[in-house]
């Protein structure tokens, strides 16, 4: 089963977020109020969330949800695509979906969105799960290479096994082959009279991560007052320095990393992903 449920986000936005199974029956969810809201990262989609979501749901509500301008969400012209609008919108979504105090698990951009939220309304959210997302800024050159990185996607691509190959091989940012990157970026594509293309503006996903490029957030990390699991791939963005300093500056911070994954952690080792998740949520959860 999977069940669209129609968002009004920040400014009257319209989302789309997502259940990927039937939530648990009343009597196997006692014990444990709330619920765990799921927030992709840049680019992504709720979709991405699918196989963590669906075995959360034998126990918990699990609802993903498609970010403004990402996936079947809204994408308004002139945005805002600020981190206020992104975390008034995962706020909205808490509230209209019932799903407070809810666990967030947020990856890359959508962990940003989900401490922000976090440290903003503790009444909210009671547990927090960041996965490979660096507090630090990173810098003007870091966008400099991202837009000569979305001028070199070679679009239309003409089939979705085009789209496979050129992310999980050909793509210079690839150092060696990665399918599930390649499976991973098949996920926001659509098929239009010319071929296959992102779901996504490129331009308002540079306008998303201005903030992050310029700023840092670790004061917002050190307000975060639930328990909170920081997650890295050993070849993910997020180096061990600056996730040992993050865990460490966190009032309740713990860590996990996982093996022979990188940024796309959940995508890349499904099952160690699990592994390294699913403690802390039964601790916060049912604890």
């Amino acid at each position: 089963m999977v069940r669209r449920i129609d968002v009004t986000g920040a400014g009257g936005v319209r989302l789309a977020a997502w259940e990927f199974a039937d939530p648990p029956k009343p009597r196997e969810a006692e014990g444990a109020p709330g619920g765990v809201l799921l927030l992709h990262g840049l680019m992504g989609r709720a979709s991405h969330w699918a196989g963590t979501a669906r075995w959360l749901s034998e126990r918990h509500r699990a609802i993903a949800l498609d970010q403004r301008g990402h996936g079947q969400s809204e994408k308004l012209p002139q945005g805002p695509y600020t981190r206020e609008a992104y975390v008034a919108d995962a706020e909205a979504a808490l509230t209209q979906l019932g799903l407070a105090p809810a666990v967030l698990i947020g990856h890359s951009m959508g962990a940003l969105t989900a401490w922000q939220l976090a440290a903003r309304r503790p009444d909210l959210v009671r547990g927090l799960i960041i996965c490979d997302m660096r507090a630090s800024a990173l810098g003007a050159a870091s966008q400099r290479e991202w837009e000569a990185w979305f001028k070199s996607w070679p679009v239309p691509f003409a089939t979705l096994a085009d789209v496979r190959k050129w992310f999980g091989e050909d793509d210079p940012w690839v150092e060696r082959p990665n399918p599930s990157r390649g499976a991973f970026f098949a996920e926001v594509m659509a098929e239009g009279p010319d071929g296959w293309r992102p779901v996504f503006d490129p331009a308002q996903m540079l306008r998303s991560r201005e903030t992050w490029v310029h700023d840092a957030h670790w004061e917002e990390l050190i307000q975060v007052r639930c328990p909170a699991l920081v997650v890295r791939g050993l070849d993910g963005e997020l180096g061990r320095a600056e996730s040992q300093e993050m865990v460490r500056v966190l009032p309740r911070g713990q860590y996990a990393e996982v093996a022979d994954a990188g940024h796309l952690v959940h995508y890349d080792q499904p099952d160690a992903w699990r592994a390294a998740i699913e403690p802390f949520l039964d601790g916060v959860l049912t604890g």
